[in-house]
């Protein structure tokens, strides 16, 4: 049995690519929520039951937290008593480490720290897992085995945790700032939102699956749009003079800092 402890946005999405890959049927997974409508909307939804964090904790074998970091401390002392020995910990929140719930749950229980990313919703997440010291390699190919269904899945180090939620799990939404201005700038040079949109989406999805499919380095396949004397080294010089890159850098920088803040409480 496997429980989804806080089954917001992140926790419904898993539950939903579990389902739809078959890797569990409806009576083998349960949910605990704040909220009694959300409560029923997942048991509509999915067919499944919703229970208590500690009910659903003392029936399952696997919990998976996707509660936000700050609501992790008060989830762990709710189902402290209700963890079984040798019940696997999969814990999706920014910043905590696994060695913060294990501190709070019974001695020896395998953690396996996740973070993901918004495109989970469309099967298209990318998911970093990390064992802690009681998590065999059993432990991390359940967790792989979970977490495939709803898009690719990298091991690392946890050390590393706090640098891929800087870059991954708030990848996405450096994506659609860099999106959301260049639709401006269609607009400013006199075209329609709707047109520049359909532009812009079409040329993000195209250069990202050129970057997944083809092998390339980023670098080349840059260097292949930038003619000698062209429009595209133009608009790269400007990148370049306004400090783009340079600002990326700091971004991610800031927001890994600001991870390691939130799992310090």
């Amino acid at each position: 049995m496997i429980a989804i402890l806080g089954a917001g946005k992140m926790g419904e999405a898993l539950i939903s690519g579990l389902l739809r890959a078959g890797v569990v049927s409806p009576g083998e997974i349960v949910a605990a929520v704040r909220r009694d409508e959300r409560g029923k909307q997942l048991q509509d939804a999915y067919g499944i039951d919703v229970m208590t964090a500690a009910e659903a904790t003392a029936a399952a074998q696997t919990l998976v937290i996707t509660v936000k970091p700050q609501d992790m401390g008060a989830l762990l002392e709710e189902i402290a008593e209700s963890v079984a020995p040798g019940t696997l910990v999969i814990s999706v929140a920014a910043g905590i480490t696994t060695a913060f719930i294990e501190r709070r749950l019974n001695g020896g229980v395998p953690v396996i720290r996740v973070m993901s990313n918004t495109p989970v919703l469309v099967d298209e997440a990318m998911s970093v897992i990390s064992a802690g010291p009681h998590a065999t390699e059993e432990h991390l190919r359940l967790a792989e085995h979970l977490l495939r269904p709803v898009g690719k899945v990298l091991r690392i180090p946890e050390s590393q945790q706090d640098a891929a939620t800087a870059l991954s799990g708030s990848g996405p939404a450096y994506v659609y700032f860099l999106v959301e201005a260049m639709v401006d700038a269609g607009i400013l040079l006199g075209m329609p939102r709707g047109n520049a949109l359909e532009m812009v989406k079409q040329a993000v999805y195209g250069a990202a699956t050129m970057l997944r499919d083809s092998g390339e380095h980023p670098v080349l396949l840059r260097e292949a749009v930038t003619s000698p004397g062209g429009t595209t080294i133009n608009a790269i010089r400007e990148l370049e003079r306004h400090g783009v890159r340079a600002a990326i850098l700091a971004a991610i920088e800031a927001a890994r800092d600001r991870g390691r803040e939130l799992g310090a409480g």
